[in-house]
Order: structure tokens, then C-alpha cells, then sequence
């Protein structure tokens, strides 16, 4: 029997196009593994890397030897893959089936197994999304390498707060699937998966914090607004309008000129509200 959906509204699921990313967004957005955390443990091994190529892709979230089943046993070679390959399924199946709608016996069928090996595995479809979750989560905390170490000043900060801007509409285009389900648990209470947004984007706002201080020291101003504020207030902005883009352009708003206008927000939250000529 199938899940009764919940209330919490859920944005509508509309593949929309990507604008390219310029080559200096896709130098710090890579398509390494990241980081794999059990559901029941929460260990797991990670490398650098922002991937871009979905979860489902093959190579993303490989097992290690940390990973437990429900049961506690430490899967051998062949049922690390199982593993792996339902969570694949998981996330592919995400992209075409609601949440709610979405069964173990729909997850077993696609991955070409059954709902016995599924549990197996994890104890509910929860264990196998805060699984998919934390995967993502650990790949969106890179995102601040668009930050870290860069000149924002004048031209090269326009550049920088273009590049951030792509950076996360890239990031969650390619992801929706999962940070859906991710939003979705949150606005319910689920403590587990609002631990994994807040993860997910700290280390992005921390960054930005700390470029909006060091430029509010450069020009010695005061400043009227705590650097952590702004950077949280920019980061939300970004997270929400690339979560609802299908619904700007549902509106006719071209992404272009969203682009346009959370690029020009984010230099001025960063630089002040001097903007250089970048056409």
C-alpha cells in the first residue's frame, strides 16, 4: 500500500535546462565521490570534490568497508554493490515518482532485486534518503571553494559572485531529486534531515561571512549588518530561488535575468553597492 502524501507542499518536479557554468565554477565543482554516510552510524569516508554527475552515477557513494547492514553485519564485496545499487535506484527514481508514492518494492524492482534485500540493507525508504542525503550534503559543503581565496574586489568580484551564483544553480539542478526530499523532511520536524541542510550550507555561508568582513575591513567600513547575517540572508536567497526555479519561469521570469539580479545582490552583500561594468 502506498504512502499517503503528505502536506507540506512540494515544488513541482520540472527538468529545466542549466546555463553552462563558466570554466572557473566547473574547476571547483568536480565529479569525485563524496562523502557516504551510513543512516544508522553516520560514518563514511570522503573526498574533495563538488560532483555534479548525480548520485545514480556509477562511482558516486562506492561503499567502504564502514558501511553496515540494518542488521549490523559488514557487507562483503558483492553486497556493498547491492547496496549501492538501491540507492542508485533510490535517487533515480526520484526524479519521476513522488516521494510518497515511492515503495520498497518499487526500489527492489528497479535495482533488480527484491523488498527483502532492500531491508537488508536499511530499515525504511527514511534510512536509504538520510543515506542519499548526507552523500549530498558533503558534496554541497564544497561549494565554498567558489568562496574561499579569491580577490572580490571590482571586476574579479562581479566574476566571483557570477561564478557562486552558477555554482549553486548547477549544483541543485543536478540534485533536486534528493535536496527535495531534504526540504520536504525539514518543513515536517525531521531533526536528522534539517542537521543535513544546515551541514550542507555552513560551510558555504561561513566562507562568504568571511569574505564580506575582509571586505568591510579593506574599505574601513563599519559595519552595519554582521558579516554572518548577510552571508546566511545571501545563502537562503540562493538556496531558495535555485530549489523554485521552475516556478520563476513558470512566472516568465527568464532565468537570465534571475541570474542577473542574484549576482548583483550577492556583490553588493559582499563589495557594497557600486557595481563595475561586466557586459
Amino acid at each position: 500500500m502506498r504512502r499517503a502524501d503528505a502536506a507540506v507542499a512540494v515544488p513541482p518536479v520540472v527538468e529545466t535546462p542549466v546555463r553552462e557554468t563558466p570554466a572557473v565554477a566547473t574547476a571547483a565543482i568536480r565529479t569525485t565521490p563524496a562523502s557516504v554516510a551510513d543512516a544508522s552510524t553516520g560514518t563514511g569516508t570522503s573526498t574533495a570534490g563538488v560532483g555534479t554527475a548525480g548520485v545514480g552515477t556509477t562511482g558516486i557513494g562506492t561503499a567502504v568497508n564502514t558501511l553496515r547492514a540494518s542488521d549490523g553485519r559488514v557487507p562483503g564485496r558483492r553486497g556493498m554493490a547491492t547496496r549501492q545499487r538501491l540507492l542508485d535506484q533510490t535517487y533515480e527514481l526520484l526524479r519521476t515518482t513522488p516521494y510518497r508514492e515511492l515503495t520498497v518494492a518499487d526500489i527492489g524492482r528497479a535495482a533488480g532485486t527484491s523488498a527483502a534485500t532492500f531491508y537488508q540493507y536499511f530499515v525504511d525508504i527514511e534510512a536509504a534518503m538520510l543515506t542519499l542525503a548526507n552523500q549530498v550534503a558533503a558534496e554541497g559543503a564544497k561549494l565554498s571553494e567558489l568562496v574561499d581565496q579569491r580577490p572580490w574586489r571590482g571586476a574579479a568580484g562581479w566574476q566571483n559572485a557570477s561564478t557562486l551564483v552558477d555554482g549553486i544553480l548547477t549544483f541543485w539542478a543536478h540534485h533536486q531529486p534528493v535536496l527535495r526530499v531534504v526540504d520536504l523532511l525539514t518543513e515536517e520536524g525531521d531533526q536528522r534531515f534539517r542537521r543535513v541542510r544546515v551541514d550542507m550550507l555552513n560551510e558555504i555561508t561561513r566562507a562568504l561571512a568571511a569574505v564580506i568582513a575582509e571586505a568591510q575591513t579593506r574599505a574601513g567600513r563599519v559595519a552595519e549588518v554582521a558579516p554572518m547575517a548577510m552571508a546566511g540572508a545571501l545563502v537562503s536567497m540562493l538556496a531558495h530561488v535555485a530549489s523554485h526555479r521552475a516556478g520563476f519561469e513558470a512566472w516568465e521570469i527568464p532565468i537570465d535575468e534571475m541570474r542577473e539580479a542574484m549576482t548583483r545582490l550577492v556583490f553588493w552583500g559582499v563589495v557594497g553597492p557600486r557595481v563595475p561594468k561586466h557586459l
